[in-house]
């Protein structure tokens, strides 16, 4: 007697036994798989945001003399008066330069604001002579300060999923520093608060464990002992914007 076609093909006429079952295991190798594509993905995507990932600037900013009686105005619009003024005080005695936001430690300047530009400059002389400094930009970031404030400030970080990058070009300087100094826990007192009363010394005492050229650090420079004139020079404008 012959077969009938089930009894030859099996189960399911014309095509193989392709049922499979829901385990652990399987779910582990598929989420395997997910995180290898995205680690892979990740990294490609870096690598376009570091090459091509370029920040309009806000404003455009034109060789201004810096002296005792100021430094260049912001490139960041808007914020607090008080702590735009006590930013351009800081950068009186961290980058005395008429282009602030490029020069690194030891008066170089640099062209590619996409990053930090993570350069170890060999420090001669002052208390940390024979180290090295990654200083750099308006308010003397060290890189590893850098990516700290700003993965806490940054207002608008580039990147995928575990990888950020976070521009250095000017505005975002200004911003990550403006919003850094009005956070009072980050510095356990209300900094803005504290200037309307007119308590400059003790914010600039208090600020001097960061920025170690505001009098009260360890590197004092030539600017030091100019800075409160400057701070009221920079407020006068600030507030009369």
């Amino acid at each position: 007697m012959s077969s009938s076609p089930r009894q030859k093909y099996g189960k399911l006429r014309g095509f193989p036994n392709t049922s499979y079952k829901f385990t652990l295991k399987g779910l582990f190798y598929n989420i395997s798989a997910l995180v290898i594509v995205s680690l892979l993905l990740g990294i490609y995507l870096r690598h376009v945001f570091n090459r091509w990932a370029y920040y309009p600037v806000e404003r455009t900013l034109s060789d201004y003399p810096t002296s005792i009686h100021g430094t260049p105005p912001l490139v960041m619009r808007g914020g607090d008066p008080y702590i735009r003024a006590l930013m351009r005080t800081i950068t009186a005695s961290e980058a005395n330069d008429p282009q602030p936001y490029t020069i690194i430690y030891g008066g170089q300047h640099v062209s590619d604001l996409r990053r930090h530009p993570e350069i170890c400059v060999p420090i001669v002389a002052g208390p940390n002579v024979g180290k090295c400094s990654t200083a750099a930009g308006r308010y003397q970031f060290l890189d590893i300060t850098w990516k700290e404030k700003a993965q806490r400030y940054h207002p608008r970080p580039s990147g995928f999923l575990f990888w950020k990058q976070y521009s250095f070009e000017a505005h975002f300087q200004d911003a990550v520093v403006h919003d850094w100094l009005k956070d009072s826990r980050a510095w356990g007192m209300n900094i803005p608060k504290e200037l309307r009363q007119g308590n400059l010394d003790k914010v600039l005492r208090r600020l001097s464990g960061t920025w170690t050229s505001l009098g009260y650090g360890i590197e004092t420079n030539s600017m030091s002992k100019h800075l409160p004139k400057v701070y009221e020079r920079m407020i006068e404008e600030e507030l009369n914007r």
